[in-house]
């Protein structure tokens, strides 16, 4: 039987949803890995949509799991449909909409919230002893979901995220752009991404690392 990993997605769009360039090389790694990729979102309304010409917050509304779907080429399942059975492993690609849509991290900081499917996933998850991957700024909600169990995550160099990451009781660590941290008692791994990177192959390199070690975790 196939592998299959999630990858949970937060709309199309660095700053209002997922990162594009670290949610399409998630899918590739996946893909030279041998492992069938999952495309899973929310459905109900973004947080916010921004021009990502100017950067200026727009009046539209835009659902979740639609723009999701642009990225995911239509193939993509409501996460409320989705349990731990259905799964070997999930991946959470960066991009703000993980800290707007997924959670509300990049609003309320530590005290965020998190959406209750999102939040039931990865609890079913760990609770099956699945590994999960987390990049860029994600890795802020697995430490608000999973804080109580002293996960240890990365977002890279950036002090006052580490800092609001171990005030939900994580630990973080330090990483450079490239790398991944492993936490393998909780089988979570995370890597930087584009909260450090300046290039595309910088990413690549890093995501190929997490993808690499998440399918070893699968055995």
């Amino acid at each position: 039987m196939s592998r299959k990993v999630g990858v949970c997605l937060s709309g199309c769009g660095v700053r209002d949803g997922s990162e594009i360039h670290e949610t399409v090389l998630t899918l590739l790694a996946l893909d030279h890995a041998g492992v069938e990729a999952v495309c899973i979102a929310p459905d109900g309304a973004q947080t916010q949509v921004v021009n990502h010409v100017d950067g200026k917050q727009q009046k539209e509304k835009r659902d979740i799991l639609a723009e999701s779907g642009r990225i995911a080429r239509g193939n993509i399942k409501n996460i409320k449909k989705v349990t731990a059975d259905d799964l070997d492993a999930l991946i959470f690609p960066g991009g703000f909409g993980a800290a707007l849509n997924l959670c509300d991290f990049g609003i309320n900081g530590e005290k965020c919230t998190v959406h209750p499917e999102v939040n039931r996933l990865v609890r079913e998850m760990h609770k099956a002893e699945k590994p999960i991957g987390a990049m860029c700024i994600a890795p802020a909600l697995i430490a608000r979901i999973l804080g109580d169990h002293g996960v240890l995550l990365t977002v890279g160099t950036d002090a006052s995220t580490a800092k609001k990451i171990e005030a939900m009781g994580a630990h973080h660590q330090f990483c450079a752009v490239q790398d991944i941290v492993v936490d393998e008692k909780n089988k979570i791994v995370s890597t930087p991404a584009y909260m450090l990177a300046n290039c595309i192959s910088d990413v690549s390199t890093g995501i190929q690392k997490l993808v690499k070690k998440i399918v070893e975790l699968i055995g």
